[in-house]
């Protein structure tokens, strides 16, 4: 009699391949696996990539300096996010080019309202995570091993001809941590560029400066998921710490990027006004006014499974907050229909972008040569046309 079990890798392969065709398919486009051919999918397929932001420690023990953790690597073990391997003193990267998902999808849905609005994107992303997140939303694959995982084989130049042949303007790095495949964002953004095609990331910012810095410089646009404003939410919750993420996007900032914020809010964990208040003065004074940001709703996942989604009623008092902190772009996500999705005028109130969900975006009042308000001529920052 066969075994009707599931191993985990298996199962995890099922959730990933699972996933994959439900998000294309609400994109209207079809299977997923219409994206790439069958033959770059495997299970367990690693890359083994020379890997940057690492120094020899003691022998051939290894620092990494990508992120704040700075693990201390022996031959043959990798850190805790588990996508960099010592192998036997030299840094390797298992997932430089082995997305886990990969999407045609929404740009609004990554999420960016001020960047190419209505456009689609070819998003992906690949296993591991430097954060263990209770709630991670695509835990299947940013929590598990590469090994784990059914990877598709798409090499910065496989990458940008699936775009070119799609016909799309970007590529996205979302699902998962674009900072555990840094070397496969840095060398895609760079061929990307070459043949005008923007690369934009979605990233948590548990970060080290000069990485993200290096990231940074063939990128358009950065989306930070600034999870919580305080250091017990990020060490109880995440796993790490609050102050290297607002180092970091502090120097996002700086290097010129379009720059959006997302805030999850998680039910009793990160949704005091007290902490909203914070955290978006601090946007004001350290980012500007006019840095959006975006308070998405939750929904019940991974070891927050039993816990209810967000309040409407809780979503829309923490963008009041933000707004009368300063914060000229405040945006309600993940609750389609919702008017606080919609980009208005912060000078004459009028509605200049119409948005329900992800897939009705409509101009319906800015120049999207100048960004400038049809109705009073005020300019509207972003990336517009």
């Amino acid at each position: 009699m066969p075994d009707d079990k599931l191993t985990r890798r298996d199962f995890l392969g099922k959730c990933v391949q699972g996933g994959a065709s439900f998000g294309l398919i609400c994109a209207g486009l079809g299977p997923a696996f219409n994206l790439v051919p069958a033959a770059w999918r495997r299970v367990g397929d690693v890359s083994d990539h020379p890997a940057l932001f690492a120094v020899h420690s003691e022998g051939k023990d290894i620092q990494c300096i990508l992120c704040p953790r700075m693990c201390k690597v022996k031959p043959g073990e990798r850190g805790l996010c588990a996508s960099r391997e010592n192998v036997n003193g030299e840094y390797r990267v298992k997932v430089y080019g082995k997305p886990a998902q990969i999407l045609i999808d929404p740009i609004e849905k990554d999420p960016f309202f001020h960047y190419r609005p209505g456009s689609k994107t070819l998003a992906l992303g690949t296993p591991t995570c430097n954060l263990t997140c209770h709630y991670c939303q695509s835990w299947s694959f940013a929590q598990a091993r590469p090994e784990e995982t059914d990877n598709q084989d798409l090499p910065p130049d496989k990458l940008v001809a699936q775009a070119k042949k799609y016909g799309l303007k970007s590529i996205t790095f979302t699902f998962s941590e674009p900072v555990q495949c840094i070397e496969y964002v840095i060398d895609t953004a760079a061929l990307a560029r070459e043949h005008g095609i923007d690369v934009t990331v979605h990233t948590a910012a548990y970060v080290n400066v000069e990485p993200i810095k290096k990231m940074c410089e063939n990128l358009t646009a950065v989306n930070v998921d600034l999870k919580g404003f305080t250091e017990e939410f990020y060490r109880d919750i995440c796993g790490g710490q609050l102050a290297p993420v607002l180092k970091a996007i502090k120097a996002i900032k700086e290097t010129g990027v379009w720059l959006e914020l997302t805030n999850l809010v998680v039910p009793d964990c990160n949704d005091s006004p007290d902490m909203v208040r914070n955290m978006s003065r601090w946007i004001v004074k350290n980012l500007g006014r006019d840095v959006p940001l975006h308070f998405g709703k939750f929904f019940p996942m991974f070891k927050m499974a039993n816990k209810n989604g967000t309040p409407l009623e809780t979503l829309k008092n923490l963008r009041r907050i933000a707004w009368f902190e300063g914060v000229r772009y405040p945006y309600i996500g993940n609750v389609p229909g919702e008017a606080a999705e919609s980009t208005y005028c912060p000078k004459c109130r009028a509605k200049v972008i119409h948005r329900a969900g992800y897939n009705h975006i409509t101009n319906v009042g800015l120049n999207l040569k100048t960004g400038k308000c049809r109705f009073c001529g005020y300019k509207i920052p972003g990336i517009w046309s």
